[in-house]
């Protein structure tokens, strides 16, 4: 599709970083206006060449500033003095190929980028520092940012400007250790949640400060907190998250409690024998306990909450300690979690399981996570298996499990990649499930084409 007026007005009212790069690439590659707009563009082209003072419309430069020849762009900059809105086609031409554009271009946005544009075409230049000359208005943007401030960037909701500006508030000093604890505790990028919370621990260790990386949903967030527990010396405090949701978070809690002078392994054994055990404890009890601390987690598989039971499967699978017929009865769990991590616990068994009750499990009438734990069970258990499942699946209503057996039957007909090993062909089955494969899928490609 050409680009034309139309494309320009809805850019300049509203579009984002990406949308101007793409227009940058657009314009210069598909061609300038759609078969109506020809009239418009010559006249363009004929003012800008000659100079005269007929106004030209924010659309008609709009489009002009991203011409293939440089001689009209670089004309075109001279009309966009005062023009705010196309400060971000400006921006894109710093990084212009040809010199004449890019200094005129830089000149332009020296003169223009004060606090509030800066803040406007933070996301934009951000894109733009990866091309080959696009340093010039990132540091532009720096300079600008570091005398005025970053302001409301430290909200904005593009990721990659929120970094870019808690980076330069942190290395300023902008932002007390309370206000940097905070922004670690709420922001939802992992970035700026890990550099917010060093900058906090580095400038102080306030217990308020620790306490509210503490409280954080974002585990390494926690992880921070609990690890700063060591310089307070606060082991009870520690103790407390040593139960945590979090692998990462437990594994500070256990380093803090022995640093100073404690053992967790008591307190996970204790725990675990309660009646009400959090459900972090028993994985936890897994991860520094023996194999015989086995013997305190296979009670909780009939603990009444669902995340105890689930946690205790993944505590013997650590173990290493597999009792397959008990661990079978938890594929029939009501909770979709304890489903989950009794598959896992029995993947590396799935060969002592019955392929043909696994199939039965594939039946469309079964609760979705019951079908994917025997889809994954039966992909485990062998190629004979997995291939019957596959072919089974092929007519089935859930696209994302149909999808898996496509790329299985693809593969084990010779239509995809290479399948590693070979099929005794000679099989009767094998046969005839190769041959229903590849029917089937030849009936889905024709379906796929006729919706297409």
């Amino acid at each position: 599709m050409q680009v034309g007026i139309a494309e320009a007005r809805w850019l300049l009212e509203g579009g984002g970083p990406m949308d101007w790069v793409e227009w940058d690439r657009r314009v210069r590659v598909e061609g300038w206006y759609r078969p109506g707009d020809y009239g418009a563009g010559f006249r363009v082209l004929a003012v800008l060449e000659s100079g005269s003072g007929e106004a030209l419309g924010d659309e008609e430069l709009a489009v002009a500033l991203c011409h293939r020849d440089g001689r009209v762009r670089r004309r075109a900059l001279e009309r966009v003095v005062g023009r705010a809105a196309l400060l971000p086609l400006v921006a894109v031409r710093c990084a212009d190929w040809a010199e004449p554009v890019r200094e005129r271009a830089r000149e332009l946005l020296v003169e223009a980028l004060d606090a509030e544009a800066a803040v406007r075409l933070a996301p934009l230049v951000l894109r733009l520092a990866d091309r080959q000359r696009g340093d010039f208005a990132l540091g532009l943007l720096d300079q600008v940012l570091r005398r005025e401030g970053p302001g409301p960037l430290l909200e904005s909701g593009d990721r990659p400007a929120r970094r870019f500006a808690y980076r330069l508030a942190v290395e300023e000093g902008l932002l007390p250790p309370a206000g940097l604890a905070w922004a670690a505790a709420l922001d939802d990028d992992a970035v700026v949640q890990g550099l917010c919370a060093d900058a906090a621990l580095a400038a102080t260790t306030d217990a308020e400060v620790v306490d509210v990386l503490l409280g954080a949903r974002a585990p390494r967030v926690r992880a921070a907190g609990v690890t700063a527990l060591r310089r307070l010396g606060r082991r009870e405090r520690a103790e407390e998250f040593l139960a945590d949701r979090s692998g990462l978070v437990r594994a500070c809690a256990r380093y803090v409690v022995r640093q100073l002078g404690g053992d967790p392994l008591p307190w996970y054994r204790a725990r675990c024998a309660e009646p009400t055990p959090p459900p972090g404890a028993a994985v936890g009890l897994a991860e520094c306990g023996e194999r015989a601390d086995a013997e305190l987690l296979w009670p909780l598989l009939d603990h009444p909450e669902a995340g105890v039971r689930a946690r205790a499967v993944a505590g013997l699978r650590v173990l290493g300690v597999t009792d397959v017929p008990r661990m079978r009865r938890l594929l029939d769990d009501p909770a979709p979690g304890v489903v989950g991590a009794a598959t896992r616990a029995l993947l590396p068994s799935a060969g002592a399981l019955s392929a043909e009750w696994l199939l039965r499990r594939l039946d469309a009438e079964r609760p979705r996570w019951e079908r994917v734990s025997a889809w994954r069970l039966l992909d485990a258990h062998g190629k004979v298996a997995r291939l019957r499942a596959a072919v089974a699946l092929l007519e089935d209503g859930d696209v994302r499990l149909r999808a898996r057996a496509e790329q299985v039957v693809r593969r084990a007909t010779g239509w995809g990649t290479y399948w590693p090993g070979t099929y005794a062909r000679s099989e009767p089955e094998v046969a005839g499930l190769l041959e229903r494969g590849r029917l089937l899928l030849g009936a889905l490609g024709r379906r796929q084409d006729t919706h297409a």
